[in-house]
């Protein structure tokens, strides 16, 4: 069985800039699953969990240039700038009352969050060694 460090060592000697990126995008991930799951729709608690919703994916998608393999960016780089492209048709659809154009914004940004987290556990990133090295 290999010896790895408990999570809490793998945090403290995360780059701060992984760390909020990890953060972010967990907190994106649960809150967006949430809100979608959610039957209400348009009442304060659905706007104000989409607002941090929103927050967290533009910190997310912006911190995300700053964590390079190499000193490159990859082509996952490419999520972040369709994230943030869809986070412009949101508000746009949000200012404008489409509501459809809304839903599938933010459909489409959860399905692109959702690959990046199976990427993620691929054994040469932090979280997906850390926890391949537990089995």
């Amino acid at each position: 069985m290999p010896i790895t460090p408990p999570l809490s060592e793998l945090w403290r000697a995360m780059p701060p800039v992984i760390a909020t990126h990890a953060l972010a995008a967990g907190y994106s991930l649960l809150c967006g699953l949430w809100l979608l799951a959610r039957r209400r729709r348009g009442d304060g608690l659905h706007r104000g969990l989409g607002v941090s919703w929103m927050l967290a994916m533009a910190v997310t998608a912006v911190g995300s240039f700053w964590i390079q393999s190499q000193g490159h960016l990859s082509w996952i780089h490419l999520l972040s700038v369709l994230t943030l492209f869809g986070l412009g048709q949101n508000l746009y659809a949000l200012r404008h009352g489409r509501q459809q154009m809304h839903y599938k914004a933010v459909r489409g940004m959860m399905i692109g969050l959702g690959v990046a987290f199976v990427f993620t556990l691929s054994p040469d990133r932090i979280l997906g060694h850390w926890l391949w090295a537990q089995w």
